[in-house]
């Protein structure tokens, strides 16, 4: 894995640092990561040398063995922590998510049993894209960017 890392939420009131190595990146299906993340399965990777530089996570207790860190202000997943060994950050809330590349998936069980047929869906044809081009250039995006900022939100946004 590679040697630190940035990252942070959405809106960049939470950024934090990884000092060292991320570790192992892995990918969970438990019904409480799907939740957690509103998504298909939750992307997980090690931060043992972990240090928030700016703001903190809000935490929910999602069981008796596991606390969730998010971001209270836009919602943005961050942490898994059980309590035992370095905390677990989100794959997608770093800075650069290509560098946790996932080594092994959990709970199984819980896996939707249709997300392997993902990639036979079909995509939006050349057509279909050019209706919406004009949509999508329009978008002025408020998200925080992919590296660290002096502070946030920008005073001329």
């Amino acid at each position: 894995m590679s040697e630190g890392a940035s990252g942070g939420c959405q809106c960049g009131a939470v950024r934090f640092s990884v000092q060292g190595a991320l570790g192992r990146a892995t990918i969970c299906h438990c019904r409480m990561c799907q939740k957690a993340f509103g998504s298909f399965y939750g992307p997980f990777v090690t931060a043992p040398d972990l240090v928030w530089t700016r703001g903190a996570p809000k935490y929910f207790q999602s069981s008796n063995r596991v606390r969730r860190g998010f971001c209270a202000d836009c919602g943005t997943p961050l942490t898994y922590e059980a309590g035992r060994g370095p905390v677990e950050i989100a794959i997608g809330a770093l800075d650069d998510p290509a560098a946790a590349r996932p080594v092994m998936q959990l709970d199984l069980e819980a896996r939707l049993p249709w997300l392997g047929e993902l990639d036979d869906l079909p995509t939006l044809g050349a057509a279909e894209a050019a209706k919406i081009e004009s949509f999508y250039a329009s978008i002025r995006t408020f998200q925080h960017p992919d590296h660290d900022t002096e502070a946030w939100p920008p005073s001329n946004p």
